[in-house]
């Protein structure tokens, strides 16, 4: 079943399908408000908050025009103005990119090297999109960790699809700059075969 058909059951009365939608999406959703509040040292709430999204979402199926978005724009865009809702009561201002324990995996036969080379990339790499403005963090982690299209992102974070391209520019252009002084430096490759000389 779609999630068109899910709601239109659920919006039918058939409210226990619900649990569906929850289903499909809560890993998602956790994992997007869990980026959102890393360095926020609020990541405790990711949970909550989750739950909060998907009890608004239930609170206003019925105002959902699948016209105007997906559900799972709609989703995501509740989920990040609950996250920004909770953080401007005075918390933290800053949200920042998750350490959500997802990283490369290496070949069991891989070298200590390279593996504590691949977690520092990691990393540097997290710290690089933590620091960027809220709205280029949310487009990149939308795009390059969820891999929304242009669209759905423009949807969510509530600009034009010319604006999310030219955030995702700027954003990856930032990464790139923090990141050139260690991308230049030469690769564990080049120096293995170096050794091996």
């Amino acid at each position: 079943m779609t999630d068109s058909q899910l709601i239109r059951e659920i919006k039918d009365g058939n409210v226990q399908l619900y649990k569906e939608l929850v289903t499909r999406y809560e890993r998602k959703i956790l994992l997007f408000i869990f980026h959102m509040l890393k360095n926020s040292r609020m990541e405790y709430m990711a949970e909550d908050m989750c739950q909060e999204t998907f009890y608004k979402a239930y609170r206003s199926l019925h105002s959902f025009r699948e016209v105007e978005a997906s559900f799972s724009t709609w989703l995501y865009t509740i989920a990040r103005n609950t996250v920004l809702s909770e953080l401007r009561k005075g918390r933290n201002g800053n949200v920042y990119l998750e350490d959500s324990g997802v990283e490369p995996l290496t070949p069991a036969d891989a070298l200590p090297e390279q593996t504590v080379l691949r977690s520092e990339k990691v990393n540097m790499v997290r710290e690089a999109i933590n620091s960027l403005p809220e709205k280029q963090r949310s487009a990149l982690i939308l795009r390059e960790y969820d891999g929304m299209d242009y669209q759905e992102i423009a949807n969510i974070l509530g600009q034009t699809v010319s604006s999310v391209k030219s955030l995702l520019f700027r954003a990856r252009a930032s990464v790139k700059i923090q990141l050139e002084s260690y991308i230049a430096e030469p690769n564990l490759e080049e120096y293995e075969g170096m050794k091996q000389r």
